[in-house]
């Protein structure tokens, strides 16, 4: 069995839609590692997030290109949890959900409380945003 095949294997049987590289680290070597996610990409069964991070894909009804399973305000959550920060909902969110405003944010922002962020995170031309705020919101 090639590495491909068991990477492909080893992703379908997982319950999880995103993934990072080292999930996959014990698998081979990181050149043959990376040559195995590039076909998995190129043959439509998973989608590169970020530097390192991936998800599940599906085809698109429009385009018939691959997109992730979920939506990008689903899976950066996720994956900012798999890599250790705590997440809050963002200021616009917040005003929303407490009728202070009747606008929903048009871009994706998620608070990361004291901490910052410099990771790109997104797919195709939709990308996240992050803020930070010194006092933390629950």
């Amino acid at each position: 069995m090639s590495l491909k095949d068991e990477l492909a294997a080893s992703i379908r049987k997982r319950r999880a839609i995103v993934f990072l590289r080292s999930d996959f680290a014990s698998l081979g070597s990181e050149a043959s590692l990376s040559r195995a996610l590039r076909e998995l990409i190129d043959a439509g069964a998973i989608v590169r997030l970020g530097f390192g991070v991936y998800a599940k894909a599906k085809r698109s009804v429009l385009s018939g290109r691959p997109i992730p399973v979920r939506p990008i305000e689903v899976l950066a959550p996720q994956v900012l949890k798999r890599l250790g920060v705590k997440t809050y909902p963002s200021r616009l969110i917040t005003a929303y959900n407490e009728a202070r405003s009747t606008q929903l944010p048009m871009d994706v922002v998620i608070n990361t409380g004291p901490r910052r962020i410099a990771r790109k995170l997104g797919f195709g031309k939709q990308f996240i945003l992050y803020e930070s705020s010194t006092e933390k919101s629950d």
